[in-house]
């Protein structure tokens, strides 16, 4: 079939995407916020135990992320002055509550990332989809106290039906579909996608590529310097992928602050968050779309 959610937009025939203060990258950083089930397989470091139940192996390094790695993120991201935006798995709330509270002290933006990291939001029937996610935005909303207004799926996961559903309890913006370098209007009305990465992304760079830490600074420092000579004409978003039991080991945690001193000393970049992303680039379109109606009934 073919794909519907989104039409074809090659990058170099678009309007110019302005930033505030005149910012030419919009700079965020993606937080996994993560809860895994002990009896079932999902992201493993070694597959020769995954199937098991329970699983010491993969569940405990898994585990590493909020009970130590997410700490340590936390003291990087509060040096450079970075909110993240938190992408969060609903089961999180009840479990982890102490990481909830730091991130209501820092005023961190909340997506939601699904109930948890071990059940995919691929083929569940709508109604079963319409309440699963009425109760993962519900809870979410409940503990950080404001309503969420984007989602990412877990391991970017969705249904047909999936934008259309978060549209209709309140939602405006998705990340599933790494596909672009700008935000971009779905489809379903209200609905943007907003970029984020599986490339620039700590599982994929370490674990799928065995990437060092000086290599991925060298890569972080790469994809912004590009991203920022193609941004003289039109805004460019830069999005890193950070999960804590990746990227919070001992051995990894000075790369990221490294990584993050390059970004956020480097002129020319907006440090904000996914929401602020979309809610500008939804504000700068309907302007847009205002002054091309208003030429449109002159002429």
């Amino acid at each position: 079939m073919d794909n519907e959610l989104f039409d074809y937009s090659p990058i170099v025939e678009r309007a110019p995407l302005r930033w505030p203060g005149g910012a030419r990258v919009a700079f965020y950083v993606g937080l996994n916020v993560e809860h895994y089930q002990v009896d079932r397989p999902s992201t493993s470091i070694f597959p020769g135990t995954a199937a098991l139940a329970p699983d010491p192996l993969n569940y405990g390094w898994r585990d590493y992320g909020p009970r130590v790695g997410i700490w340590r993120v936390i003291e990087v991201l509060d040096r450079h002055g970075i909110r993240a935006s938190a992408l969060l798995n609903s089961d999180v709330v009840g479990r982890n509550p102490q990481i909830i509270a730091a991130g209501l002290q820092r005023n961190w933006a909340w997506l939601v990332h699904g109930k948890n990291n071990s059940i995919f939001q691929a083929d569940m029937s709508v109604d079963e989809e319409r309440a699963c996610l009425a109760d993962v935005v519900a809870t979410i909303e409940r503990a950080t106290g404001r309503r969420p207004r984007g989602w990412m799926g877990p391991a970017l996961t969705e249904t047909f039906q999936t934008p259309r559903l978060l549209a209709e309890l309140g939602l405006d913006y998705v990340l599933d579909w790494t596909n672009d370098d700008q935000p971009y209007h779905l489809s379903v009305p209200g609905v943007l996608s907003v970029p984020y990465s599986v490339e620039l992304n700590d599982n994929t760079l370490f674990l799928g590529k065995a990437t060092s830490g000086p290599e991925f600074v060298r890569i972080v420092r790469d994809q912004l310097d590009q991203l920022y000579a193609e941004s003289a004409d039109s805004g460019r978003v830069m999005a890193l992928a950070l999960h804590p039991f990746v990227i919070g080991q001992a051995f990894r945690i000075k790369y990221l602050d490294q990584a993050l001193d390059y970004v956020a000393t480097h002129p020319g970049v907006w440090l904000t968050t996914s929401d602020e992303i979309a809610e500008h680039y939804a504000g700068a379109s309907a302007l847009a779309e205002s002054a091309r109606s208003e030429d449109d009934r002159v002429t």
